[in-house]
């Protein structure tokens, strides 16, 4: 005669109601952004949010040596983001660097948890500082941007200072090189971006570009050279050839591999030329 347990039965169902939960969370864990990694599980791409201005230079472009010395005068600045986390600022102003521009955003999705050591830090040690924001072309449009970049650190103030805005256009860490878009789309997109920026600040945000790149992705586009400042990235003894329009650089992004901080940068002038910039 079989002997019938009470508590067989329930305890069936608790060890498949555990087994369902389990299942379950594991379900919504691999659904959430960010879980897999935020570029689909992709390993070979890097997460959302942790593009750094100049990232793909030295794969799209190559790397040569450092600049030769010139006659003409030009002042030295870094470039940060969140990968630098505390940055010794007291280090790199006595090394001799002047103004720093710290990542503030990448398209709407993203703002860098170290801004405000990184901003404030910089111009409590006496350097002329701004921000930059990654586009992300293909999440957004160029308007929202902006906005978001504006909201979120990008601001500007008339103190003497604060440099204006960056809009860190380049290649495509997540994807296509120039984020799925046509030649016309892409300086539409810019278009957008830059107008809103001046509408909410007053100033015309500087592009930082890499010639090749602004020669695939926007048709080698010529429209913005009369009122956005250049920031060209090259790595190399010279900076090469611009970007069509522009007949002079601003700002150098010279190497990824500098002291203390690896993007380092000349601005084409002495320092009362970068407080020029800073005061409009």
């Amino acid at each position: 005669m079989p002997v019938h347990r009470s508590g067989s039965t329930s305890a069936r169902r608790s060890r498949f109601a555990a087994a369902g939960t389990l299942l379950a969370a594991l379900s919504l864990l691999i659904a959430l952004p960010g879980a897999a990694g935020a570029t689909g599980g992709d390993p070979t791409k890097p997460a959302r949010g942790s593009a750094t201005m100049g990232m793909g230079v030295v794969a799209h472009d190559g790397q040569g040596g450092l600049p030769v010395d010139t006659r003409a005068v030009q002042t030295e600045g870094v470039d940060v983001s969140g990968h630098q986390n505390a940055v010794n600022w007291s280090a790199l102003w006595s090394s001799g660097v002047k103004w720093a521009y710290v990542k503030a955003s990448e398209g709407t999705y993203y703002t860098n948890e170290d801004f405000t050591q990184q901003y404030n830090g910089s111009y409590n040690i006496g350097m002329i500082r701004g921000s930059y924001h990654f586009a992300t072309p293909d999440t957004t449009s160029g308007a929202v941007q902006a906005n978001y970049f504006v909201d979120h650190g990008g601001g500007w103030s008339r103190d003497g200072r604060t440099l204006p805005g960056v809009l860190d256009i380049e290649w495509n860490p997540y994807g296509a090189a120039c984020y799925g878009k046509t030649a016309a789309g892409m300086v539409a997109w810019i278009r957008d971006f830059v107008n809103t920026y001046k509408a909410r600040t007053g100033r015309d945000a500087v592009i930082y570009t890499a010639t090749s790149w602004w020669q695939s992705c926007t048709g080698n586009n010529a429209g913005f050279a009369t009122t956005n400042p250049l920031w060209v990235a090259r790595y190399d003894t010279t900076v090469g050839a611009l970007p069509a329009g522009w007949g002079f650089y601003t700002i150098w992004q010279y190497t990824s591999s500098g002291p203390t901080v690896g993007d380092h940068n000349r601005f084409n002038g002495a320092l009362d030329r970068v407080q020029a910039l800073a005061n409009g």
